[in-house]
């Protein structure tokens, strides 16, 4: 499948500020089933491109002149539902076993897991992971509006309810908790009837004889042709789109927007 993809970021501030600086990870890689055509971030600043810590393509935004508007634009086309090929990291998967402030078990959650390890013991079976997805959508049904950035996965998972960010990060604890390794992932789906017009999140987790598997718990599903992938993490605030600091502004009002459709595929000659 080729995607066209546009996520478009707008900050507006109610004063002046004096310097911005972000961190993006809006520029997806080749890899996992995708191969980038095209791509491109415009802004209205300095960036500076660079490997973070886990491999994702990264830029620093830098505005250092007084504005009061940032406009972000990352667009472009990639490829998808290609052959998986492996991918190295140069991270050690033990890493995707420590807890952090979002993924961090509490008694709640724990007690979920320890009934699911009764019926579902071969944790290293992809049934296993599908069961323990199918298992927390179950549970914490999709609803927007009623967790924020900051809601770890014990709280969401209390709560009952969540988005993609949540499932994620509860599927992640879960899955560190019963030993195998995981990770958030961020990036977009494609919804044929264009519904979806914001970022998109899910998890992968590793398995000794296959590797990396993704799973996209809001939606049910194994990953597949319509997810694109842009960054990596052991949680949100690892692989979010655009996080920074800034000087001055007073009140901050952000837009988003991301428009992602089919393209038709020219015939191989």
């Amino acid at each position: 499948m080729l995607l066209n993809i546009e996520h478009r970021t707008t900050y507006q501030y109610s004063e002046v500020v004096n310097y911005t600086i972000q961190l993006l990870r809006l520029t997806p890689q080749n890899g996992f089933g995708q191969q980038v055509l095209r791509w491109e971030i415009r802004v209205n600043g300095h960036l500076q491109p660079h490997k973070d810590t886990y491999g994702n393509h990264a830029h620093t935004l830098v505005v250092d002149a007084p504005h009061e508007e940032i406009s972000i634009v990352a667009s472009g086309e990639v490829e998808t539902g290609l052959n998986v090929l492996p991918i190295n990291d140069g991270l050690p998967t033990p890493i995707y076993l420590r807890p952090t402030p979002l993924t961090e078990m509490d008694e709640n959650l724990t007690a979920f897991v320890e009934e699911f390890k009764i019926t579902h013991p071969k944790l290293q079976e992809p049934a296993a992971l599908q069961a323990l997805m199918d298992a927390i959508i179950d549970r914490v049904p999709y609803v927007k509006g009623q967790t924020a950035v900051e809601t770890s996965a014990a709280k969401a998972f209390a709560l009952g309810s969540g988005v993609c960010q949540d499932h994620a990060h509860i599927f992640i604890a879960c899955c560190r908790y019963l030993g195998v390794p995981a990770r958030y992932v961020s990036g977009y789906l494609f919804t044929p009837d264009g519904s979806l017009m914001e970022s998109h999140a899910w998890a992968d987790a590793w398995l000794d004889d296959i590797g990396w598997i993704s799973f996209d718990v809001t939606n049910r599903c194994r990953t597949n042709g319509v997810h694109v992938r842009l960054a990596t993490g052991l949680d949100y605030r690892d692989a979010c789109p655009i996080s920074g600091v800034r000087n001055g502004g007073g009140v901050e009002t952000m837009s988003v927007k991301v428009v992602v459709h089919q393209m038709q595929q020219q015939a191989q000659q």
